[in-house]
Order: C-alpha cells, then structure tokens, then sequence
C-alpha cells in the first residue's frame, strides 16, 4: 500500500511537471479600447488552454515605439492595421500571422443622461467647455475623431475646446471624471451585450471616418512560445468571438 502510495505521488509530481512544461505565459501589448474585452478573454483562454495572458495596455502608436526598442512583448493587439502590417514589413513581427480580430466602432459619449443627442447635434451647437479625443498621433480613435470633425466642417470651431488624452482609456476618464462633458471614446468602452452602459451617446455612423479595422499580430519575441500561437487561435475562436461581440465589435 505504501509502495502505491508513493507511486501515486511520483506520478502526481510528474503530470505536474510536464503541466508546468506545457503551460506558458505570454506578453501582450493591449490597445486600450480593447481593455475589458481582453481581460474577459484572458480568463477564458487561460482555464481552457492553461496558459496565462499578461497583458499592458496604452496606445497603439506607444507600444509601436516601445516594440522598436526592445519592449518584451510577444502579441499585439492593435486599434488599427497600418501599425502591425508596418511592424510586419519591418520584419519585428512573424510573417503570416497577423489579422483582424475585430473592427471597432466610435461613439460620442458623455457620462450625463440626456446631454448627448441620438444624431449628434451637439457638436454643432457647441455648447460645451471641453472635447475630449485621444492623441491622433499615438491612438486610432483620436485620428478617427478627427476626420468626424473635418467631415461635419468642425474642426475650426472645436480646436480651442479640445482636451487630448494620451490613450483612449485617459480620453474616457476626462469625460467620466467630469473634467470634459463630452468625447470621443471607443464603443467597447460604454457599451455590453447590446446597450450603452452608462451616461449618453451617439454612435457615429461608419461613414464619417476610415474603418477601424484593429489586427493582432506574433511579434518576434513571441515566435517560439507556443502561448503566444495559441492565443492568437484562440482570439479567431468562436468563444472569443462571442465576448468581442457583445462590446460592440464586429469581426
């Protein structure tokens, strides 16, 4: 009985090993926007698959900066396709792996009920202090802001009331904190399973800006870590296309 007893713990010990060998933990550089769904997934991908998603999040053109310099990150999950396809080019990224987990959309959200129309009127009558956009240089959305505002002939008359967050993630917090009564957020943001979660919103017809089409691709670093292949299967899985969904992507 003793001997079984012990030969029960060796083989304890052993599966734990080679489960410990199998499962891995991988980098990933977040673009803001896609903060709550990712955290979501993450959870999901490590029960299903054991390993373990360790994610940063900021603006896309930040972690493009942080990637050329050495950054340890092995994924990233951008706000739109022109960075990862220049990563590719630039040969920082594995060829053949990148592609579109998600298009997202762009809302005019204030966190005051009622302050935001359903066409988005208020920006023409421009009674407000504050704007908030995220840095056009750094982060999709910001850039997507700016061509609603050349497209509806604003720009010239929001200029001065323009607050700039460095992510879309501080752009929401200028609106949420008060410190802007109005901005220019990601959808995902403010909104689950079919509805604004919070505050008031308009979202802005996909004609008025470029598509945000957002691609996920395996940096160098990640080419030999099975967790990173892994979850970028996993991100093209139906599971996970049922929690990008319900924050208001389309895939």
């Amino acid at each position: 009985m003793r001997h079984s007893s012990k030969l029960f713990a060796a083989l304890l010990a052993s599966f734990a090993l080679v489960t410990s060998a199998l499962a891995n933990e991988v980098q990933v550089a977040v673009a803001a926007n896609f903060t709550a769904p990712i955290q979501a997934i993450a959870a999901d991908f490590e029960k299903d698959t054991g390993h373990k998603l360790v994610a940063a999040y900021g603006a896309t053109g930040q972690f493009y900066t942080q990637i050329k310099n050495g950054a340890p990150f092995e994924v990233f999950l951008a706000a739109d396709d022109s960075t990862p396809a220049k990563l590719e080019s630039e040969g920082d990224s594995v060829v053949g792996s990148r592609f579109t987990y998600a298009t997202g959309a762009l809302v005019l959200w204030s966190a005051q009920d009622g302050y935001v129309d359903a066409k988005g009127d208020v920006l023409k009558q421009n009674q407000f202090k504050h704007l908030a956009i995220a840095n056009p240089k750094a982060a999709p959305y910001g850039l997507a802001a700016t061509q609603v505002m050349d497209k509806l002939k604003l720009s010239t008359a929001l200029a001065p009331k323009l607050v700039e967050g460095q992510s879309i993630t501080q752009a929401l917090q200028f609106v949420s904190t008060g410190n802007a009564e109005l901005g220019f957020v990601a959808l995902s943001q403010v909104y689950k399973d079919g509805k604004i979660t919070s505050g008031s919103a308009w979202i802005v017809p996909e004609q008025l800006h470029d598509p945000i089409k957002q691609d996920a691709v395996i940096l160098n670093k990640g080419k030999d870590n099975p967790a990173a292949t892994a979850l970028v299967e996993y991100l093209r899985g139906p599971k996970a296309a049922a929690v990008i969904k319900s924050y208001g992507y389309k895939l």
